[in-house]
């Protein structure tokens, strides 16, 4: 990985979550009513949660998992509930205090610990399983095949997580995200093949004993995101 692309990704993408966009994420959160279009992406994001959930056992007491870019919580939930021990940690630290005093009481046998910081930070320790879902969609594929990497060295059996797929739809927004001012609008996403994206991640040492499992795109209104699995026996 690059370092100096990989942390003035980082910075860009903290600045956006956690100053223009924290207002925004507490109502995707929330049920409260939105606007056609991000209505769409909060049912979009509902289905993607139920597609990375089925690439994990139901019960998962006994488990460490990283959700790696938890943004508000909602994916650690559901992992705790089926008997996770989760670290969710998120670049926002305004939407991790909110992620914190918004946790249900019924979480059943698992337990969440919401943590401000770098998805790849050694110092998180080793995990079962990692979630990331949406968290890599920003960075180039180098730095999101490092990223994996970076994270298959400390997992012991799955990670599962999404990337933007290169739709003809998305590959036109993501030229003219390149070509028109941002203001305070979200940071591009950066459209790849999985083809792209394993390949870079298999030349990398850390990655030996891991192979491609299920995979399944979402494509809900104005939501569009593919889930894969990555397996270690």
């Amino acid at each position: 990985m690059d370092g100096t692309t990989y942390q003035r990704r980082r910075g860009e993408i903290r600045t956006y979550f956690d100053e223009t966009a924290v207002e925004a994420w507490k109502r995707f959160a929330s049920e409260a009513p939105l606007g056609r279009i991000r209505a769409s992406v909060r049912a979009g994001r509902a289905l993607m949660r139920a597609e990375m959930l089925a690439c994990l056992p139901g019960d998962l007491r006994g488990w460490r998992i990283l959700d790696a870019g938890c943004g508000t919580g909602a994916l650690a939930v559901e992992l705790a509930r089926r008997g996770a021990d989760v670290l969710g940690v998120d670049i926002a630290p305004e939407i991790i205090r909110f992620a914190t005093e918004t946790v249900p009481a019924d979480l059943g046998p698992g337990r969440i610990t919401f943590r401000a910081g770098d998805m790849l930070d050694a110092g998180h320790g080793r995990f079962d399983a990692v979630t990331a879902m949406d968290s890599l969609i920003h960075y180039s594929a180098a730095d999101a095949a490092a990223a994996l990497a970076t994270l298959a060295a400390r997992t012991e059996r799955r990670i599962v997580f999404t990337h933007a797929p290169r739709t003809p739809a998305l590959t036109v927004m993501h030229a003219m995200g390149k070509l028109l001012p941002r203001a305070n609008r979200s940071p591009r996403i950066v459209p790849t093949t999985p083809q792209n994206l394993l390949g870079r991640f298999a030349t990398n040492p850390a990655a030996a004993g891991w192979t491609a499992g299920r995979t399944a795109r979402v494509a809900h209104g104005f939501y569009t995101s593919q889930c894969q699995e990555l397996c270690r026996p």
